[in-house]
């Protein structure tokens, strides 16, 4: 028995870097309303996978472990105007994303959103039930 390939499906890719950053900003527009100025000029930098020093660092087992980070100075730190502080960046890691999205059949703007909602509000100390109902309000792919 002969199979027919989907000519929906010839040519395509998976996202590249660029498409990363792109769908990271559009979700960070989004998130305004809710995270205000913690998301404010914050650049996002993606890479294929963090490098082996943040791996280490964060108990990974494989480089696949780790979809995002918040790097930076802390909020404590901004609001005592504290000098010697590192700048924030919001680090993505293209290859686990896509495995991530691959494995749980979510869009690919869900995960990244999801990923950004962790990420910012852990560092800015929101709960898991704040995080949760950011999560929640923001669903509307």
């Amino acid at each position: 028995m002969a199979t027919r390939s989907n000519p929906n499906l010839t040519g395509l890719t998976a996202p590249g870097l660029d498409d990363i950053a792109a769908i990271a900003e559009m979700e960070l527009n989004r998130l305004k309303p809710a995270l205000g100025r913690y998301i404010d000029s914050v650049p996002v930098q993606v890479a294929e996978f963090a490098d082996e020093e943040t791996l280490d660092e964060m108990g990974c087992e494989t480089p696949f472990d780790l979809l995002g980070l918040y790097r930076g100075g802390s909020i404590l730190a901004e609001q005592r105007a504290l000098t010697g502080t590192l700048p924030v960046m919001i680090f993505l890691y293209r290859r686990p994303l896509l495995d991530y999205w691959c494995e749980t059949g979510e869009t690919l703007r869900r995960v990244i959103r999801h990923v950004l909602i962790h990420e910012i509000g852990h560092h800015i100390g929101l709960s898991d039930d704040d995080i949760d109902r950011i999560e929640s309000e923001s669903e509307n792919d």
